[in-house]
């Protein structure tokens, strides 16, 4: 692996912000960093740039340790939240200006800053003042700047935060196949879910300066380590369960899941939605969301769950429905024994 961080600790006098986090990240490989507020992921991404100082730990590039090695000297380009362009410059002046640090030719640096421009969806903007860009806008220019010295490792520290929540789901997107297409390892730390497995390929949950757990996307959404994990991505309740033969069965119905003996059944919000056929309900209460109806609804067994139906059903308090589980909604968790 390109990156190896270590045993990392950072200490502020007697609290500890992170303690003993190790990670990798692989040739053009994006991990992201998720955690709460105050978990100590802006912390461990600023002592994996250096300009945070290690109370004990080792950070290596291809086995060679950084220890000592100055912040502009470690070949990694940082994006903060707000961008943090330099309001005196234009578009190309802000992108360019790596470049010159690192004294490339200008005609190499207009060629770069073009390039630039395209891959992150500006073409034409070089002469545009960066006080007339939007948020979205502005953070593509910041991500251009940090990309142009061609840096080895991408450092991204809550990059769309700061926007409102249609152009941040929009930019994710975009930023998704964009660092695809630069093909640069990347370090994104962020609290919002979508975003992590929008742009990553693995993801990293922080809590209270510690790594809980490290693993693919997907593995990490569907397996979470233990019920604390669980509950910070999303779910609400636990049933127990059973697996057996490909199926897994639980008071609230069965589905398909590669699991075997006793676990938890950790439900998301989504987990249970109406259909022709499932457990028994009566609906309590609905909201309207923009792209389904989240209902509470009262079981057989006279509790209350969350549930989901479509955006035209027409339900009302006190209707008969029945749920099924949804895979895509559901999580497995070990038993704690």
């Amino acid at each position: 692996m390109p990156l190896t961080a270590e045993q990392l600790t950072v200490r502020y006098g007697s609290l500890t912000a992170v303690e003993d986090a190790s990670l990798e990240i692989g040739d053009g490989e994006v991990l992201a960093l998720l955690g709460p507020s105050g978990s100590g992921k802006s912390t461990l991404l600023r002592a994996i740039t250096g300009l945070e100082p290690l109370t004990q730990g080792r950070v290596s590039w291809n086995g060679t340790d950084l220890a000592g090695l100055p912040v502009h000297r470690r070949e990694f380009g940082l994006v903060f939240q707000d961008g943090q362009l330099f309001p005196h410059r234009d578009v190309a002046g802000n992108i360019a200006f790596g470049l010159r640090m690192h004294r490339v030719p200008k005609d190499e640096q207009a060629a770069r800053v073009t390039e630039l421009l395209e891959l992150v969806g500006l073409k034409g903007y070089e002469r545009r003042r960066v006080t007339e860009l939007s948020g979205g806008e502005a953070q593509r220019v910041a991500l251009a700047r940090a990309l142009a010295p061609r840096p080895r490792l991408l450092l991204l520290d809550e990059p769309l935060s700061g926007l409102d929540a249609e152009l941040r789901e929009q930019l994710a997107i975009d930023l998704a196949a964009l660092l695809r297409r630069a093909g640069v390892s990347t370090l994104l730390v962020t609290h919002d879910q979508e975003e992590a497995f929008t742009l990553a390929d693995r993801v990293a949950v922080l809590e209270g300066g510690r790594i809980r757990q490290v693993g693919p996307v997907r593995e990490v959404w569907r397996r979470p380590v233990d019920e604390r994990v669980a509950r910070f991505l999303g779910v609400t309740r636990f049933v127990d369960a059973t697996g057996e033969n490909g199926v897994l069965r639980s008071p609230l119905g069965e589905v398909a899941a590669e699991v075997d003996g006793p676990v938890l059944l950790g439900l998301r919000p989504s987990a249970l939605r109406v259909a022709e056929t499932g457990v028994r309900g009566e609906v309590v209460s609905q909201v309207y969301r923009r792209d389904h109806v989240r209902l509470k609804v009262r079981v057989e067994d006279g509790s209350t769950v969350d549930a989901a139906a479509p955006v035209l059903a027409e339900l009302a308090e006190g209707d008969s429905v029945r749920l099924r589980l949804d895979p895509d909604g559901i999580a497995v968790v070990s038993r704690p024994w």
